[in-house]
């Protein structure tokens, strides 16, 4: 993200352009240099979600699928943090990955693929969670942390394009008086100042302000001319490596022309005088000789990228704004619930059929569970299905979609082409316009039967009258994933139906003395397969017209990571149910009914689950005593699945290994802090 070698640059080589700022009193300045009359303008900060999610989920537990309640308890302090000094928040979230910036985006997902093999090569040899130093964010934080800011009463937009581009614009057009994020892309925009979410304090609203002006005095340029200083140097747009030769040669000059110059931040020094003594900005890139054509289309791109509406480059350029979305009724109402982040998937369906998700927590080394792109692919082809046309009787070219979905064995030098498909429950394809629009109740039982069959779950159009909606989530959940995931046990199905009981009734305080002995990387996969089916759920609640409140569908309120692991070990240490479910009369019947409903749907389809417990496979570190792990303080194209993931034979039963009752232990003290600065932040994961 932003400009390359920019951030250490004004960090260590010129610290002058790093202010320490009191955000308290910078809001005061701002009120009293823009009051209107007698009426005073709130403060704003334009908050850069995606950079902040690190900062954010401060919880010490992350491997085993995200706590969800303690994440909704930092989001709210970190709201009310702002909140009680008088400083209003508006959040940005990226919405779509701009074609432009794929290369960049698919480097990063494979980079990334490394670390989260380190963090399953760590879990098998020490049984435990790594360290901070692999700390990767739990799958579908980015998702869930926007309707997560909306339930808090917060204003929350997400992007149509690029969302740093969204961000600057809206700052400056609504003049806020900052913009809170870590990306110095911010510092190239022409628009409010740009602050450091990284270093920023919540106890006293401290942070720090990377300021433009400074840095054009230290580098004796324009801010005008920022832009041409940030494409030479590479970023999202221009590739690093396509402006070496100029780097080069501007280097080589800038050396001679100084010679007893530091070599600390010697290029960005050199680059900026190649600018400004060629006067480059003022005679446009074809005065950059010998550029390819290639190479100038890039900068001029590169260059367009930061000039915000109302602002005019310093030549002609071409335009290469992206082009308007389609003017149906069905794709503007999308537009909006999508800007209003207030659905999924949908608007990038209607708007240029393509989808991503990023990486997730799954071990490319373990074949046995199949990876959850291809889990959950049918459903996607049939939410596609909805949203797209699929009659193949009109004669007309059938539609695709075409994914960027990071799993094992998947290399991403190509997208994947996924062919919508047609609901099986009738031969009449259900029309958004009665789906998103209808008021009557033939539209309300459409809108449930629609959402059922994309999950060839039509038998359970009884039970929505008798659970309530994140017990039916789960009960869809679950069985989808029993029915498509060959490997699933009964002891697996166990675990995720005593968890989503169990946490419907546990505040997050109460969660944190849940305690695991060990980690099993089998469980952290099983987790993430949950915590990615329900961003499903959410996306064919979105196409389908909403049948469930989305909250219904939110992980806070039926599922918690450290919850899940330690019904899993439970389950497969042979527990009895009623130890599961804690031996709470009333949650044992639903679990009984719930599990009866899920093996039911299943031998309906052939499909028998059988009980294969799983002896704990302890790390050659563990200690010989339990050691318990809790949370305290927070310190290419898809093929079939039988091409990719053969059929394995299932081997003899291991063995159920008998635990010992954990004994409780007391919480640690907590209190809020921001996480650890990251070098190299990665907030696309999610």
């Amino acid at each position: 993200m932003g400009v390359k070698g920019l951030q250490y640059f004004m960090e260590k080589c010129c610290p002058e352009t790093c202010v320490k700022v009191d955000l308290r009193e910078m809001a005061r300045q701002h009120v009293s240099c823009h009051q209107e009359g007698s009426n005073v303008t709130q403060p704003t900060l334009v908050v850069d979600g995606m950079a902040c999610l690190r900062s954010w989920y401060s919880c010490k537990a992350w491997v085993h699928g995200g706590q969800w309640k303690e994440y909704m308890h930092c989001l709210e302090e970190f709201v009310g943090a702002f909140s009680s000094a008088g400083i209003r928040l508006v959040f940005f979230f990226d919405g779509v990955v701009e074609k432009v910036k794929r290369e960049e985006w698919v480097k990063r997902r494979l980079r990334v693929n490394e670390e989260v093999a380190r963090v399953f090569h760590h879990v098998k040899l020490y049984a435990q969670q790594p360290g901070r130093e692999l700390f990767c964010l739990p799958s579908g934080l980015a998702t869930f942390s926007r309707f997560a800011l909306k339930a808090l009463g917060q204003e929350t937009w997400c992007s149509v394009r690029e969302a740093d581009y969204e961000i600057a614009s809206f700052a400056l057009h609504h003049n806020c008086m900052g913009i809170l994020g870590q990306d110095t892309d911010f510092v190239i925009y022409d628009s409010v100042p740009y602050l450091s979410v990284s270093l920023l304090r919540l106890d006293t609203l401290t942070t720090v302000l990377f300021s433009r002006d400074k840095l054009c005095h230290t580098l004796q340029l324009q801010k005008s001319e920022l832009p041409l200083l940030a494409c030479l140097l590479g970023n999202d747009v221009v590739p690093e490596q396509q402006m070496q030769r100029l780097r080069t040669e501007a280097l080589a000059t800038y050396r001679r022309k100084h010679p007893q110059s530091p070599a600390n931040g010697e290029k960005i020094y050199a680059v900026a005088d190649f600018i400004s003594s060629n006067q480059l900005s003022r005679e446009g890139t074809q005065c950059v000789s010998p550029l390819s054509s290639s190479d100038r289309d890039a900068l001029e791109k590169g260059i367009q990228y930061y000039l915000l509406p109302g602002q005019k480059p310093l030549w002609d350029l071409h335009d290469t704004s992206p082009p308007d979305s389609v003017c149906l009724m069905q794709s503007y109402a999308a537009r909006e619930k999508h800007i209003r982040a207030e659905c999924f998937m949908v608007y990038n369906v209607l708007y240029d059929g393509v989808v991503e998700c990023s990486n997730t927590l799954e071990d490319m080394e373990d074949a046995e569970l199949t990876p959850q792109a291809i889990v959950f692919l049918p459903c996607r082809e049939r939410i596609y299905g909805i949203l797209l046309p699929t009659n193949p009787e009109s004669g007309e070219r059938l539609p695709i979609v075409t994914e960027w979905f990071v799993f094992p064995g998947n290399l991403l030098k190509e997208a994947g082409v996924v062919t919508p498909k047609a609901l099986k429950h009738s031969g009449v394809k259900p029309e958004l316009k009665v789906l998103w629009f209808g008021t009557d109740s033939e539209a309300t039982c459409l809108r449930l039967c629609t959402f059922l069959a994309v999950f060839e779950l039509d038998e359970f159009s009884a039970e929505h009258n008798h659970l309530d909606g994140s017990l039916m989530a789960t009960l869809c959940l679950v069985t989808y994933i029993a029915t498509q995931v060959g490997q699933l046990s009964l002891e697996d199905i166990d675990a995720y139906l005593s968890q989503a009981i169990c946490v419907r009734y546990k505040s997050y305080t109460e969660l944190l003395h849940t305690r695991v002995t060990h980690v099993e990387s089998r469980a952290v996969q099983l987790a993430s397969l949950f915590v990615r089916g329900l961003t499903h759920l959410v996306a064919a609640n979105s196409a389908c017209g909403c049948p469930f409140l989305m909250e219904h569908l939110m992980p806070w309120n039926n599922f918690d990571g450290l919850l899940f692991h330690s019904k899993y070990l439970l389950a497969h240490s042979g527990r009895p149910r009623e130890e599961l479910l804690e031996g709470n009369v009333s949650w044992v019947s639903t679990f009984h009914s719930l599990r009866v409903l899920v093996l039911r749907a299943c031998s309906r389809r052939g499909q028998t689950i059988q009980s294969r417990p799983r002896t704990p496979k302890h790390g050659k570190h563990m200690c010989d005593e339990e050691q318990w792990t809790g949370r305290g303080s927070r310190s290419g194209q898809h093929g079939p699945p039988a091409q990719r993931y053969p059929p394995r034979g299932r081997g003899s039963r291991p063995q159920a290994h008998e635990h010992s009752r954990p004994r409780f232990r007391r919480p640690e003290s907590r209190r809020f802090h921001l996480a650890p600065r990251w070098q190299n932040p990665d907030p696309d994961f999610p």
